[in-house]
């Protein structure tokens, strides 16, 4: 039986901005930017009693909070303070599965203070946040990621939860499955359709019913119904994708004008893959319409892209593929995915070059 922990640090980039600024502590704030075409990237628990969220519209959240405050991002900042908690954790553990600057899966079964309750490790751990950066992180407890993913959410801010092995099944049984970590809003709809609206209801399908609706996904749903999930905290854990994308001020109509925009964008993906030491098969644009409705093209290479030449040459192709533009263009997206480390794209296979006889 393992021991998970879910570290979660309460409205980060908010609060990094009220602790830097004592003016803002206690007021609604919101990150990002203010502008017509500007989206929310987090918000204080005082914004968010007006309603406020992440990823959303500015001006939809000026307008459900008047007095909230609009604060520039800081990445350069969160990434350094990103880095001290990671310290923090590696005080206890190397099996450290970050998720982004703000959360990672700690497994503490052997860990490097000997100590055997996961629950004091958590709070030891929550405490030095505290004390080195200011900040106030939640924390959640239990035997896999599944629930100690949901428990991190059950006591938020500044709190801790515990699910245990003896209380994990009932646990899910209970819960909603649009709350489910994992379970977005088409699935939950598509679980909804097919009479699955909590735990419970998903316990009571068979695996094949799973898998038949859901693909892949069928077995994972069948597991965690149960309180089970098997998924192993992993410290060399490689992200999926990186993506940059840009909302324009005013919408694009012209394929030219579009087409020259995906350049910056694809050198912020590059000058990342290239920092970190990869490359990736697959390029994806993103086109947003003014309507909000999106279309995504991709295209899969049987090599690693070389270079961000390479990339935006895919990515040129793939935006003409939906011209003419339906509605006019608020934004596009590059993003680089099937990614593969740089020392083992040596070893990928080379396509046999015909001679042509």
């Amino acid at each position: 039986m393992r021991k998970i922990i879910h570290v979660d640090m309460d409205a980060f980039y908010a609060s990094v901005e009220q602790r830097d600024n004592p003016e803002l502590r206690g007021k609604p704030v919101a990150v990002g930017g203010a502008a017509a075409r500007g989206v929310v990237a987090a918000a204080s628990y005082e914004a968010r009693e007006f309603g406020v969220r992440s990823a959303m519209a500015s001006v939809t959240a000026a307008r459900k909070c008047p007095s909230l405050i609009f604060v520039k991002p800081r990445f350069e900042v969160y990434r350094a303070i990103s880095q001290q908690i990671r310290e923090i954790f590696a005080q206890y553990t190397p099996v450290i599965e970050p998720l982004s600057l703000d959360e990672a899966y700690l497994d503490v079964t052997e860990n490097l203070k000997d100590m055997p309750v996961a629950t004091e490790i958590a709070l030891e751990i929550r405490a030095r946040i505290k004390a080195v950066t200011g900040l106030s992180a939640s924390a959640g407890i239990s035997y896999n990621k599944f629930l100690a993913k949901m428990a991190s959410d059950l006591n938020k801010p500044n709190g801790q939860a515990v699910i245990t092995p003896k209380n994990g099944a009932a646990f899910v049984e209970q819960l909603a499955v649009n709350k489910f970590h994992g379970v977005g809003p088409a699935t939950a709809e598509k679980m909804r359709r097919l009479g699955i609206e909590t735990g419970a209801d998903l316990k009571a399908k068979p695996l094949m019913f799973l898998i038949d609706h859901f693909g892949k996904s069928g077995q994972y749903f069948y597991g965690i119904a149960r309180g089970i999930d098997a998924r192993q905290v992993r410290p060399d854990r490689m992200r999926k994708s990186v993506g940059a994308e840009d909302t324009f001020t005013v919408d694009i109509s012209d394929l030219d004008l579009a087409t020259s925009e995906l350049r910056p964008l694809a050198e912020k993906v590059w000058s990342y893959c290239n920092a970190k030491g990869f490359s990736g098969k697959t390029v994806t644009v993103k086109v947003k319409y003014s309507d909000f409705t999106q279309a995504t093209r991709s295209r899969t290479n049987p090599l690693p892209y070389a270079g961000v030449d390479d990339i935006l040459g895919a990515a040129n192709v793939l935006l003409a593929g939906v011209y003419p533009f339906k509605r006019p263009v608020r934004l596009l997206g590059v993003t680089l995915s099937s990614l593969i480390n740089d020392k083992d794209a040596d070893d990928v296979e080379q396509p046999q070059l015909g001679l042509g006889l």
